[in-house]
């Protein structure tokens, strides 16, 4: 092909004229439109559009008998000034007025015509792609980026003529999302470059996290077009301020990148941050030089590519002499070479100069730069375009048909472009979507430090609609195999929900769940239920133990000794009383209703066992039965023991016949009559409400749930155990009552004063009881207390009787059997008037001497009843005595 050299341009002939745009210097400073050269990114690239335009030309199967030709433009990385040289693009499409213009002879001038471009290839970056882009769909001028990745450029219906080989930003984001996601990292800050590539590559990030969530924005900070000094020290200072976002996110040019690295740098902020760069940083060296250390670990995304072999040995055999149709490569052979050519060489300082016999890779290093491929590939898309475009327009036409010729219609040109499906330069699929976007397919690089001191980018990943990430290849500065840390607020531990920063979703304040509650998600804390505590890590709840009174317990032990006490001697003085049944001790106490006592005695020492028992319907039954029938049949016995010995005293003072119902079967009547009461209350008690067990959850559920207890117990209320009491109560009250009128009773009469102390005694431990009892309804060991309480006092209780009634008589049957011998039988009535005698002997005593008293007394009594007035007078406490032996008899 032919070929010219402008001066910022490069013109290749041919039948059909593509436009190409490439950054081949970098921007220019304080005002000039160009800067330094680019070798890879301007100079690689621009060759492999000129290689891929040979290698179709020489290629017999694809647009045979035609040849394409180029128009290649530098945008010095600028968007303005690409704007200007693309105006070079349209100037075939401009019709010139030059009626107004003459030449100086007269003659109307001639014009050049300008060359005709059907298709560009182009450009490299989105701020530049988005200004073209805007110029050439005016013209419908289809356009076919290489590098442009902004996520703006999807929209088709303001970049209609615009494709690209290169996958958007969007998918870009989305892969860095699910890198930063992998990560485990929840709180980043995001870095761009402004202009239409970093700036819409941040946002699609952004818009990402918020539809996903688990991701925070710390802070979006933009890096200036025209940077003043000390910016870049201000941002990673700006940085530092959310120091726990440690993940920066960059879509940032490669200069920009270089000039952050070198900032923290600066700060001594090596090894602080953990960047994640996008496609702009990918596998290039040329931000990382000098600065490898503050670039550890860095995190980097490239689209999916692959070296082409043939472009390689092209390019390696490029010279200064077979390649005079790049403009630029001398420029770039002295930057390449470090010398100078000539007098007019581009590097004054250069201490040597060039002989024009180096060779690239040989005498200099060579890596080819990542976007060659899809430069490659964007130049076969257009003429896979154009081919199947000539096949259905010029079928069997060698050359261009007059309506290819003539005018190319970019419209349909377009539609030729999206259709297009062939393998690229790599092997993988060169198609388009609806928008002119390419698939997504990316290759995940770390920048790691070897043990040699070497560094790399090393691949550790994929991403194809899904990450493929291997966490085991990546390397830290610190060489530990954990992942590092970009968190606002480290996790919660198990049992602490998170309470969360307003406005700020990944930061959090972690809260213990107190009490019984469990962590029931992330977020809240709730309730178990009653009969339920939290576990041990309080994320979930486990059912609280059931204890109930064990035997082996000191509050079991005590009661439970006391009681077999009790019953032992309770037995060992029934068994007196049987063995010595009708001696007179025996029979002066009231046989009958001594059993009687010893039964109710008996089971008050009992009830202890039923008390600690295991609680089922069977215990709990038995427990109202047998809870108030000892008591109930002890102050039974008593009561109707002290009411006959009252009503005997109050009847002896009216006449000298004896009260009714006093006999041993009267006595036993009247006793189970008040026994029935009680057990007609307990049967009443099963009717309206059956025994069963429950577990009370209440009495022992402490402020600590690891402490907290069911207690197994009857269904047996506060208020239903004081009325089975109550009326044992009521029996006892009545009684001490009576032991109170009967307490004139001569104290050798019979058990009058004994069965006083015992009610008064009795009357006090039971006061005792009930502050005790209800005063430890809040205590958590109230089962404990009440129960120990309880039996205590029942027990107290007959030890009280059974002490004070019963053992000064056991004591004289055995140890003084002389005292127990029986007495000769008198007549109620010999009784009553020794009685009656005794008040007037006390009248007359004061009148005459004691011998005359005695001896006329004597002489008017009978026989028997002078026997009676003798026992009175010789010992009056004896009278009472004789009085209730005669009852007893």
């Amino acid at each position: 092909a032919l070929y010219t050299c402008y001066a910022h341009s490069i013109r290749l002939d041919g039948d059909i004229i593509l436009g190409g745009l490439f950054p081949v210097h970098s921007r220019g400073d304080r005002g000039t439109p160009c800067g330094e050269l680019k070798k890879e990114k301007g100079i690689h690239r621009l060759e492999a559009m000129m290689f891929a335009i040979d290698l179709i030309n020489k290629d017999p199967e694809l647009l045979p008998n035609i040849t394409l030709g180029a128009r290649i433009l530098d945008t010095c990385s600028r968007d303005t000034y690409a704007l200007e040289q693309s105006l070079t693009f349209v100037q075939a499409l401009i019709e010139k007025d030059g009626s107004d213009v003459r030449c100086a002879n007269g003659d109307p001038p001639i014009f050049t015509k300008p060359d005709k471009i059907v298709g560009v290839i182009g450009a490299a970056a989105s701020s530049v792609s988005i200004m073209v882009a805007n110029i050439l769909r005016l013209f419908k001028i289809p356009q076919i980026s290489y590098a442009s990745t902004a996520p703006e450029l999807s929209d088709n219906t303001r970049y209609d003529f615009f494709s690209r080989v290169v996958p958007p930003d969007s998918y870009q984001a989305q892969a860095m999302m699910d890198i930063v996601t992998a990560m485990e990292w929840n709180y980043v800050s995001t870095l761009a470059s402004e202009g239409n590539y970093g700036e819409s590559g941040v946002e699609a990030f952004v818009q990402i996290s918020r539809e996903t969530g688990g991701v925070c924005i710390a802070q979006s900070l933009k890096i200036p077009r025209e940077p003043k000094p000390g910016e870049f020290d201000k941002i990673i200072r700006r940085l530092l301020e959310t120091s726990n976002a440690r993940a920066i996110i960059m879509f940032a040019n490669e200069d920009d990148i270089r000039r952050v690295l070198d900032a923290a740098k600066r700060n001594n902020q090596t090894g602080h941050f953990l960047w994640v760069g996008s496609d702009s940083w990918g596998s290039k060296i040329s931000p990382v030089i000098g600065q490898e250390r503050v670039a550890e670990g860095a995190i980097t995304i490239l689209p999916k590519r692959a070296s082409v072999d043939a472009f390689d040995r092209y390019f390696r055999s490029r010279s200064l002499s077979n390649n005079r149709r790049n403009v630029w490569f001398a420029e770039f052979w002295e930057e390449n070479f470090n010398c100078k050519l000539g007098m007019h060489g581009k590097r004054p300082g250069s201490p040597k100069k060039c002989t024009g016999l180096e060779k690239v890779g040989r005498d200099s290093s060579y890596e080819q730069e990542g976007k060659v491929q899809f430069v490659m590939d964007a130049v076969y898309a257009m003429a896979h375009a154009l081919h199947r475009m000539h096949r259905e327009l010029c079928y069997g036409y060698p050359g261009l048909c007059p309506r290819m010729a003539n005018n190319i219609d970019g419209k349909e040109l377009l539609s030729y472009i999206r259709a297009v499906n062939f393998n690229g330069s790599a092997g993988t699929p060169v198609v388009f979507n609806e928008n002119g976007d390419a698939p997504g397919r990316y290759d995940i690089f770390q920048y790691q430090i070897t043990n040699r001191s070497t560094a790399e980018y090393r691949v550790i990943g994929s991403w194809t609609n899904k990450l493929h990430l291997k966490v085991e290849a990546m390397h830290w500065r610190t060489g530990d195999p954990s992942l590092p840390a970009s968190v606002c607020s480290i996790p919660c531990r198990a049992g602490e929900r998170k309470k969360v920063v307003k406005g700020v979703p990944c930061c959090w304040h972690c809260e213990r769940c107190e009490g019984y509650h469990y962590q029931a998600s992330e977020f809240t804390c709730e309730l178990c239920p009653y009969e339920m505590r939290p576990d041990t890590n309080r994320t979930g709840c486990v059912p609280i133990p059931i204890i109930k009174l064990e035997w082996h317990s000191p509050w079991a032990i005590i009661p439970v000794f006391i009681s077999m006490l009790g019953i032992i001697a309770t037995s060992f003085v029934i068994v007196t009383f049987v063995r010595y049944n009708d001696t007179p001790i025996v029979r002066a106490s009231g046989r009958e209703m001594s059993y009687v006592l010893l039964t109710g005695i008996f089971l008050c020492y009992a009830i202890t066992f039923l008390m600690i028992a295991a609680p089922d319907v069977g215990v709990c039954s038995l427990r109202r039965i047998f809870l108030g029938l000892g008591m109930c049949f002890s102050y039974a016995a008593l009561l109707t023991k002290t009411n006959r010995i009252h009503r005997i005293f109050e009847q002896g003072k009216k006449s000298v016949t004896a009260p009714r119902f006093i006999s041993p079967a009267s006595q036993l009547v009247i006793t189970f009559s008040l026994i029935s009461v009680q057990l007609l209350g307990v049967f009443v008690w099963f009717a309206v409400d059956p025994p069963h067990t429950v577990v009370d959850y209440g009495e022992q559920r402490t402020q600590d749930p690891s402490a907290a207890r069911g207690v197994l117990k009857c269904d047996i209320s506060d208020l239903s155990l004081i009325c089975s009491l109550g009326y044992s109560i009521l029996l006892m009250v009545t009684c001490t009552v009576y032991a109170i009128k009967t307490r004139g009773v001569p104290e050798t009469f019979n058990e009058a004063k004994p069965i006083g102390f015992t009610m008064y005694t009795t009357c006090i431990i039971w006061l005792a009881f009930i502050p005790i009892f209800f005063g430890t309804s809040q205590s958590a060991e109230r089962m404990y207390i009440q129960t120990t309480t309880l039996t205590i006092s029942l027990s107290l209780s007959a030890s009280v009787s059974l002490g004070m009634l019963y053992m000064p008589k056991v004591y004289i049957i055995l140890f003084h059997p002389e005292q127990n011998v029986p007495k000769r039988k008198r007549s109620f009535k010999a009784i009553v008037t020794a009685a009656t005698m005794s008040g007037k002997l006390t009248q007359k005593g004061g009148d005459r001497p004691n011998g005359e008293v005695k001896t006329e007394l004597c002489e008017r009594l009978d026989q028997e009843s002078w026997r009676a007035a003798r026992c009175y007078y010789t010992c009056k406490t004896h009278y009472f005595y004789v009085l209730y032996d005669y009852m007893a008899s």
